[in-house]
């Protein structure tokens, strides 16, 4: 391979307090938060409507089996992780502010932590469990779904607004940082 080929693959690290580990941190943060907002996308923009227009039954045993799974999955080893390295990603950025580089990586911190993790757990979940107490024979098993479908894919939407925010912003202080501006 060429030499000029090489250094079009070469990463420079412009700020001294930019150490191997705080690229790793942000590049796993771009990559986890791309990861979420994708499948949170997913869900508001297809997985969630398709289960509204089946029966409410069916929605309600798919959406509960989805709910079991997903925290057996690699998904939740992604989400939580994402969320320690943005948390962590923020604190160092406020250590060691720089200006700019650091307010944009701490304003993706706070999307991701607080716009999707925190919405996560302050909405998503508590919705997930009380669906999950609804029973197949639940007299109120259709009002229980549509008030479901409703509410926890409108949180669905904020939440992956604020991970593709924190994506971008993520992103956007990486390049900023290997262009050296």
């Amino acid at each position: 391979m060429p030499v000029g080929m090489l250094r079009l693959f070469q990463i420079k690290l412009p700020h001294k307090e930019m150490s191997g580990l705080n690229l790793a941190l942000t590049l796993f943060a771009i990559l986890g938060t791309a990861l979420i907002s994708g499948t949170f996308f997913a869900f508001s923009t297809f997985v969630m409507p398709a289960l509204g227009n089946r029966p409410a039954r069916e929605a309600v045993a798919a959406m509960q089996e989805i709910n079991i799974v997903v925290v057996r999955s690699l998904f939740i080893g992604v989400f939580l992780g994402t969320a320690a390295v943005s948390l962590a990603i923020g604190i160092i950025a406020a250590v060691k502010y720089d200006g700019l580089r650091s307010m944009v990586l701490m304003a993706g911190a706070l999307c991701y932590v607080v716009g999707t993790f925190g919405v996560t757990i302050a909405f998503n979940v508590p919705r997930n469990n009380a669906l999950a107490a609804v029973k197949a024979d639940d007299a109120r098993l259709e009002t229980a779904w549509a008030d479901y479908l409703k509410t926890w894919t409108r949180w669905n939407h904020v939440r992956t607004v604020f991970a593709a925010l924190a994506c971008v912003l993520f992103a956007a202080a990486e390049f900023s940082a290997v262009a050296g501006k």
